[in-house]
This record gives C-alpha cells, structure tokens and sequence, in this order.
C-alpha cells in the first residue's frame, strides 16, 4: 500500500504531462501539418524488412473537392457539426445495440476521435487508446475547430498500403488530384475507410451506394 501510494501520484502527474503536450500539439496543429502521425510510424514498424512505399501529399481543404468532403461525414460521422467530439447520441444507439445482441459492435467513434487516434496514437485497440480518444477529442474541438479537424482528417487517414490522405488517394486510385474527384468516386474512396488496407474503391458497390443516399438525404 505505501508503495502504491507512492506510485499513483507520480503516474498521475504523468498522466497530465502527456495531456498537457498533446493539446500544445493541437495548438501547433492549429497552423501546420504534422511532418509525420503515430499510424504512420505504426505502418512503417510494420513492414520493418518488407518493400514500403509511402504516398502522402498535404493540401488545403479547399483543393480536397467538396464531393469527398461530403462523403466522408456521412459515411464516419453524421452529426459531425453538431456534436464537440463525441457523439453521445449515437453512442447510446451503439451501447443499447450491443446490450441487445450480447456482443460488441462498431465503435461509433468521431471523426474528431479518429484523428486523435491517427495523429497521437495507433490502430491497435486498448483502453488508453479510447482513454486518450475521449478526452483529447473535445479539447481539439475546442482548439483546432471543424473545419481544421476535417482539414487535417482528411490528408492524414489510410486510403490503402502507405496511402495517406485525400491527395494520394485520389492519385492512386483514379489517377487525378483530390480537387476533381466527383460524386460517384467520392463515395467508393469514403467507403473504404474502415478498411483502407483491404477495400478497394472499384468493389465498394453497395457500400458506396447506401454513401450516396446519406448524402442525399443530408442535402448534399
């Protein structure tokens, strides 16, 4: 006992360390693109002694075509403009689900707790991670606001083996720039994001579909 009361305060200080220079991160990542994100470095680790190619252009949200945009919010997070970073709605829709069929489900994460996950921590799944996702994604509401946090979502998230971001997405796929990507094609690439590393955009048939009449009845 003496000994853990030792320890906690001293993980406890260290617990609000690394949520003090995470938000000092979210500040820089205010006005500038990160150089690199842990799901990239998790991506790099893995293919230690394989052939890895990494394609990852930044460009501003206004030459990411509004179609994407679009496609994206409706296919990870429709109430994006509405909620702070968690969508408490849908996860009490989420939690009930599960309480029903016994089993754990989807995750119902933000996109905001999506870009969390990507910039700060991994793809592999604990406690910290969702730890970490709830308590930093409000704070980089607060800090960053929407359009930055889509901004950034959109040139940091998986699109493929080593493809990162609307730009090299686009490229890859369909061979022209995030600017031109149209409606149809929007919502293939938005339908691989669950994942990236295995879906392609020319198979997501039905998936891409059910995207285009979220969109449709979001009014977009």
């Amino acid at each position: 006992m003496k000994l853990l009361r030792r320890i906690l305060p001293w993980a406890a200080l260290g617990l609000v360390a690394i949520c003090l220079f995470f938000c000092v991160c979210l500040v820089w990542l205010r006005w500038f693109n990160p150089p690199f994100t842990m799901v990239q470095l998790q991506r790099q680790m893995e293919a230690s002694g394989t052939k890895y190619q990494k394609r990852w252009e930044p460009v501003p949200l206004n030459r990411i075509s509004p179609e994407l945009q679009h496609a994206v919010i409706a296919a990870e997070d429709g109430r994006f403009y509405r909620h702070h970073g968690i969508d408490w709605q849908e996860l009490n829709k989420i939690v009930d689900a599960d309480i029903e069929t016994g089993r754990i489900g989807r995750g119902g994460s933000t996109i905001t707790q999506q870009l969390v996950k990507n910039l700060f921590v991994t793809t592999s799944r604990s406690y910290l991670r969702k730890g970490l996702e709830f308590t930093l994604a409000p704070v980089a509401e607060l800090i960053l606001g929407k359009r930055r946090i889509l901004e950034l979502y959109l040139n940091v998230i998986e699109w493929g083996p080593g493809i990162y971001g609307a730009e090299a997405a686009a490229k890859y796929h369909y061979g022209i720039p995030a600017s031109r990507l149209n409606r149809e094609q929007a919502a293939r690439l938005a339908a691989c994001i669950p994942s990236p590393r295995k879906r392609r955009p020319a198979l997501m048939d039905v998936y891409s579909a059910e995207i285009l009449n979220r969109m449709h009845r979001m009014n977009w």
